[in-house]
């Protein structure tokens, strides 16, 4: 029998992929169900990456999985595992790594590889080499995933209340509210009854437009039911998101790495075998650039770097390994890769809001909740450490976002999980 919190439990974790374990623990208390469980998930990056060479039996082993998850990729091993079965991926304008729109894939045990694939074609899959045919998957499991824009409030409507803005000061502080504060939109706008005369109530204009508070609700309900239990999971980088990668590598450095590591996709509608070859051919690619940054890492002297510099589509690695050398005289090869993998098509969002700006898609965020079912459970990354939300605002952030969730669904019950060393046991 399915059991219910007292108050709303929020789980606070600093690496996003910590939040499987208040997950998986919530289904082991019978407060979540084991499957079928919708995730709805405000984040600036997707998350639905898979690890490349865990076997995906690994997902039946929660303390061998736990330590194999990364940030990019926590979700999809839930996805196989039969716990979530449809995602809706809210995102901010400057976040694009998956078309906007309805999507419908599988995910399964690859049967050549014994690894976890998709049947998406979409480039975000095809550039990490997830992709296989259906025909090629076992155990697969069908995923729902919804990608969904949100746009911030028109500027008039976002403003805090003094009541509100207090309450916030407090809780950044670490003091707490005592009581309940005011919206963080004006009462007009955040009434969803009033919307008809309350103008700026959409995110975007009136009506259900990409982005609008109607189309965010329409697109989220459709994969929640009235009844559903379901999970509430905001990144902080949602509001404010930086990419780490740019203050490391200069200008050129970056250019250098975005073509070494450039992904060349299929055209629209590519037939099966044309898949599969990009796909192959992708695979290579990123082994040839991973092994070559493990053997500089052993010896990054002028032969092995004129040795892997004669490989095809890496003749720019030796202006690269000089360049980092001008500065660092053991530079971290490992961390240059890592910074390439993200260079493929669609660059790491990077995009640090104003305070205005932080304001109005909280506001944004306020009114779609507030016309969505209660969620069963919420899991919040702060994703700060290493500097996705930028380290001076993720505070403020938090503390405004708990504010929000407080006033939407009365008293939470708040772990905050990296403040401590211990994580919470299933």
């Amino acid at each position: 029998m399915k059991r219910s919190y007292k108050h709303l439990p929020v789980w606070i974790v600093e690496d996003h992929h910590d939040v499987v374990r208040p997950i998986y623990r919530s289904i082991g208390s019978r407060h979540l169900p084991p499957s079928h469980v919708p995730l709805v998930h405000l984040d600036s990056h997707p998350d639905m990456l898979i690890p490349v060479n865990m076997a995906a039996d690994t997902v039946f082993d929660k303390d061998k999985l736990f330590s194999e998850l990364s940030i990019e990729n926590w979700i999809m091993p839930m996805v196989y595992a039969g716990h979530v079965s449809s995602v809706a991926w809210l995102h901010p304008h400057w976040a694009q790594q998956i078309s906007e729109g309805q999507h419908q894939l599988h995910v399964g045990r690859d049967k050549s590889t014994t690894t976890i694939r998709v049947t998406s074609a979409e480039n975000y899959f095809l550039s990490d080499g997830l992709y296989v045919s259906e025909e090629q998957l076992e155990n697969s499991k069908p995923l729902r995933l919804s990608v969904v824009r949100v746009e911030p409030v028109e500027p008039g409507h976002r403003a805090l209340t003094e009541k509100s803005q207090a309450a916030t000061v407090k809780r950044a502080r670490g003091e707490g509210s005592g009581e309940p504060g005011g919206s963080c939109c004006t009462d007009t706008a955040r009434t969803p009854e009033g919307a008809a005369e309350a103008p700026g109530l959409t995110a975007r204009g009136r009506g259900d437009s990409e982005g609008s508070t109607e189309y965010v609700v329409k697109n989220v309900l459709a994969l929640l039911e009235q009844t559903q239990s379901y999970i509430l999971d905001i990144d902080l980088d949602f509001f404010s998101c930086k990419n780490p990668f740019r203050e490391l590598y200069s200008q050129e450095e970056h250019a250098i790495l975005q073509e070494l590591y450039m992904f060349r996709g299929p055209k629209p509608g590519a037939a099966q075998e044309e898949l599969e070859e990009c796909v192959e051919s992708r695979v290579r690619q990123l082994e040839d650039l991973e092994a070559a940054f493990a053997d500089l890492l052993e010896d990054d002297g002028e032969e092995t770097v004129t040795r892997w510099s004669r490989n095809p589509g890496m003749a720019s690695l030796s202006a690269l390994v000089s360049s980092l050398k001008s500065r660092n005289p053991t530079p971290d090869y490992e961390m240059v890769h890592q910074a390439g993998l993200t260079c493929d098509t669609v660059e790491l969002p990077h995009h640090i809001s104003s305070e205005d700006e932080i304001q109005r898609l909280l506001c944004a965020v306020q009114l779609f909740l507030k016309q969505l079912p209660k969620p069963t459970l919420i899991t919040m990354s702060r994703s700060s450490l290493d500097e996705y939300c930028p380290l001076e605002q993720v505070d403020s952030v938090q503390a405004q976002v708990l504010q929000v969730l407080e006033e939407l669904f009365g008293p939470l019950d708040i772990h905050k999980d990296y403040e401590t060393e211990q994580t919470p046991t299933c």
